[in-house]
């Protein structure tokens, strides 16, 4: 009976500090330095929406490749691991540095490598985006690793508890038989969304990456990962990090499908790989030629590993983008088709046939929406009203509040959440902590003891902040 009493005591008293701190909330709206200070010192939960090497800040990679003393193409900015041949029009950093270029260099690739001083500079936002990814030398081991700690303190700093991140994708050079016939009748069957005769390919293609050893390449990528996670002690305390591995959607189809299976196999097998996505721009021509058809394959390969979990980057497009045809049901393939338990981004579910429905099988599935604001007010030129937030909100389809590339964009979570504050200003501040607590709730984690613990561990991360809010609302 006592107990009893002390729980209802503790949940009574909380609703009071909730109410308390939704005022003063309702107060700040307006403040953008008020809010950055509230939400700095807010728990995040998790970040689930995450491309590992879109998160490393360009200073990082600048500082990397000054002391692994790269090569640069001065006029085109080009960096690069290997000896350019021919050699003519390269230099080293080290050489930069001797002749006194190194700090103009060095403004001139951050601006390259992100989204630093870009409205003083030209072109569209998505492509300068895109681009970014092609410039960056391929990490050496050694970068790889300093970047994952960079990220894991730049997350307990942000007060973010976990992070499942795209690190990168399974490299394997084994390829079916005359794979140019195999692209050609794939593109074919695609076009004509004959699914019959999809599944033929595919079934003949899985057979022949099997008999090939495409297990071999798996393996040695999630020993690459646990060597990693481990040397670097990545799980503690206070910080949780796990892993997507995916494929690139601009490839021709076999190659495509080689990364999906073989991403799924690698989700299959290691604990620290918990799910799969496809990623690359939506809007490129090879993109949306094979929409229909990478949807296609997600949903063969869910059949043969049917405990896999994935997220898809699906309607990561806005008006204009595209033709018309191609704004109004990608979202739905990547739900109804694919199977997808996650949404990466969803920005065109306006434009949606069927709209309302497919909201309400994403809220009646629990198939969660990774919202990006951040990014998708860079990309799609989408915020406020003119973003789908609000659809989503309205039909209760499960919200997480993502950074994308925070390295890229210049941005942390902090700053998702002083946006979501500031442009919608109905939100409650019971409704902003509900979506803290979907971004540990939708994780893929695999182990149900370790999603428990972070949950708990949020627990008492709110309470802190709280009980901390409340004495600063009391002026203590």
């Amino acid at each position: 009976m006592k107990r009893c009493c002390l729980i209802l005591m503790v949940l009574l008293t909380g609703n009071v500090h909730a109410q308390t701190i939704d005022a003063y909330l309702r107060k700040i709206r307006n403040n953008t330095a008020a809010l950055t200070a509230f939400f700095s010192q807010m728990p995040k939960g998790g970040d689930l929406h995450h491309h590992l090497d879109g998160s490393v800040y360009a200073e990082h990679y600048f500082d990397n490749a000054e002391r692994e003393n790269l090569f640069i193409q001065p006029q085109t900015l080009v960096v690069r691991r290997d000896t350019p041949v021919p050699f003519t029009g390269w230099t080293t950093f080290r050489e930069l540095a001797a002749k006194g270029q190194l700090s103009k260099y060095r403004q001139l690739l951050l601006q390259k490598w992100s989204v630093k001083d870009f409205y003083r500079a030209s072109g569209p936002p998505d492509q300068h985006f895109f681009g970014t990814f092609g410039d960056f030398s391929k990490p050496s081991e050694n970068m790889r690793l300093a970047n994952m700690l960079d990220i894991k303190q730049r997350a307990i700093a942000q007060n973010v508890s976990y992070i499942e991140s795209m690190m990168e994708r399974v490299h394997c050079n084994i390829s079916v038989d005359s794979p140019e016939k195999f692209n050609e009748q794939l593109i074919s069957a695609g076009a004509q969304h004959d699914s019959a005769a999809v599944k033929r390919l595919l079934d003949d293609m899985y057979q022949q990456l099997r008999q090939k050893n495409i297990t071999a390449s798996v393996d040695a990528y999630n020993d690459s990962i646990a060597r990693w996670h481990q040397q670097l002690h990545i799980d503690d305390a206070s910080f949780t990090m796990r892993y997507m591995t995916y494929a690139l959607r601009i490839m021709q189809p076999a190659t495509v499908f080689r990364e999906v299976l073989s991403s799924f196999e690698a989700a299959e097998k290691s604990p620290l790989v918990v799910g799969v996505n496809i990623v690359a721009p939506e809007d490129d021509p090879v993109s949306l030629r094979d929409y229909w058809l990478h949807m296609q394959m997600f949903r063969y390969c869910h059949q043969l590993y049917p405990h896999v979990r994935y997220s898809l980057h699906a309607g990561e497009l806005a008006q204009g983008m595209v033709a018309p045809e191609n704004l109004n049901w990608h979202i739905r393939e990547a739900v109804y088709t694919a199977g997808a338990q996650r949404i990466g981004h969803g920005a065109d579910m306006a434009y949606e046939q069927d709209v309302y429905n497919l909201l309400r099988y994403m809220r009646d599935h629990q198939v969660a929406i990774e919202i990006n604001l951040v990014s998708n007010a860079f990309i799609l030129q989408l915020q406020g009203y003119r973003h789908p937030f609000t659809l989503y909100r309205d039909f209760k389809v499960p919200i997480v509040i993502s950074t994308d590339d925070e390295g890229i964009l210049r941005t942390d979570m902090t700053a998702q959440y002083v946006m979501l504050a500031q442009h919608y200003p109905e939100l409650s501040y019971a409704e902003i902590k509900s979506f803290v607590y979907n971004g540990l709730k939708y994780s893929f984690i695999k182990e149900p003891a370790l999603k428990q613990r972070l949950l708990a561990d949020l627990d008492k991360r709110f309470y802190l902040f709280e009980k901390n809010i409340q004495l600063i609302i009391n002026n203590k």
